[in-house]
């Protein structure tokens, strides 16, 4: 089978990585990729947004099966493209169609779901410009902190938490009427804070059946002990230690059954991965949001645990036999750091040479912002790279990565030293 991965992440260099070990992968092609991916696959630099140049790649080298890394791609209606297109309609997309990539398209929408199917999450109201005045009196009838939250796609940056009601206020109107997030905060969600702790939980659907993959838990903040900016992720570790047999039936019955179940009851069609981002308030599990493709650096960690072979599984998802599937899940700790360009997630350089990527034992190197140039391997985004490691236990596998980091460095190479640490 010829297989296309979009993308050029951490996400994308690991999808390709697990299905380059399957005895049925032919020939695998990334695009755009990155340096990483160049090792395993043939990299194409067509955008994720290029469907034009998609289709003709896909149609040149007989690609049948095409798994969308990122958002952008499934928001704008990729899967969509493919179904109508008569050349491609014998082509398997792993992602959603447009109408069910609005759930991590439009937080709105998502909440609005929730609501609909009776899925725990947080109260919200939703605002736009001219209902200013009432976003205002919302914030003033809750307890700080505030979460503003663009309802639009905004990189992973347009979610705000807020001490200060004055401040909250500013934000909003800057959100609205100064359009911060362009777009993505034409629209935005206010909804009570949630006090507890965070996790993702997976799921892979193919309309009819799911499997939930193995949890796990990220880090986003910049600086330790979780503070400073936000970002698109800094580690994570799976499997997650407080998520007892208990807790993960009350997640699979009061999330994930009445979220294909509500998919199925509103008629909307959903191939793929489902990210859950979840919020453990008080032994409950809360939904804080809906991704609707893997999340990064979760993939790093829960892509690696599973020993199935991942185009088998993908061929389940096409026949609609998923259920027929029984998951292999390694019983061992994954985690992943993540190392950073100097100055990230704000403004930072590229083209920074790496060092030391041959001399890694153990773990495995998951590229994220690189590209080839020349001879050398170079810096060429905010997240850089990814170092996954496996352990008995998640200080074990952390260990393995923090070493090996010690063996790298590029120009303003930062990465956290304390990923675990509220565990």
């Amino acid at each position: 089978m010829n297989i296309l991965v979009l993308g050029s992440g951490g996400r994308e260099h690991t999808l390709a990585w697990k299905l380059s070990q399957s005895k049925n992968s032919t020939n695998l092609f990334v695009a755009p990729g990155n340096a990483g991916t160049a090792t395993i696959a043939t990299n194409s630099d067509i955008g994720v947004s290029d469907f034009e140049g998609i289709k003709q790649l896909v149609l040149k080298e007989g690609i049948t099966l095409v798994v969308v890394g990122p958002e952008v791609p499934l928001v704008e209606g990729i899967h969509d493209f493919f179904l109508k297109e008569e050349s491609l309609k014998n082509v398997t997309v792993i992602g959603p169609q447009k109408l069910a990539a609005t759930l991590e398209g439009s937080k709105e929408f998502a909440k609005e779901f929730m609501f609909r199917h009776s899925i725990p999450t947080a109260a919200y109201q939703s605002f736009s410009a001219d209902g200013l005045e009432e976003g205002y009196k919302f914030l003033e009838s809750l307890e700080p902190p505030y979460v503003l939250k663009a309802d639009g796609l905004a990189a992973g940056k347009g979610v705000l938490i807020l001490n200060d009601l004055k401040e909250a206020k500013n934000e909003l109107r800057t959100m609205l009427v100064d359009s911060k997030f362009g777009d993505a905060s034409r629209t935005v969600v206010i909804e009570e804070f949630l006090d507890g702790t965070e996790l993702s939980c997976f799921v892979l659907t193919d309309g009819e059946h799911y499997k939930i993959l193995p949890m796990a838990k990220d880090y986003k903040r910049i600086g330790e002990g979780d503070t400073g900016l936000n970002t698109g992720g800094m580690g994570a570790i799976s499997p997650v230690p407080f998520v007892d047999d208990v807790f993960y039936k009350k997640i699979e019955e009061r999330i994930v059954k009445p979220t294909i179940k509500g998919l199925k009851k509103d008629g909307i069609p959903y191939v793929g991965f489902l990210f859950i981002g979840l919020i453990k308030v008080g032994g409950e599990p809360k939904v804080i949001e809906y991704n609707v493709r893997m999340g990064d650096p979760e993939t790093e960690v829960v892509i690696p645990r599973i020993k199935n072979d991942l185009v088998e599984v993908f061929r389940a998802v096409m026949d609609k036999a998923l259920d027929k599937v029984e998951l292999k899940i390694d019983d061992r700790a994954a985690t992943t750091v993540i190392a950073v360009s100097g100055g990230y997630p704000e403004a930072y350089e590229k083209g920074k040479e790496i060092l030391g990527l041959e001399s890694i034992d153990n773990s495995i190197v998951f590229h994220a912002g690189t590209k080839k140039m020349e001879d050398k391997v170079v810096s060429n985004g905010g997240r850089v790279l990814a170092m996954t490691s496996f352990g008995k236990d998640h200080e074990e596998g952390l260990a393995l990565s923090y070493s090996n980091l010690e063996k790298l460095c590029f120009d303003g190479m930062y990465y956290r030293k304390d990923i675990g640490f509220d565990l």
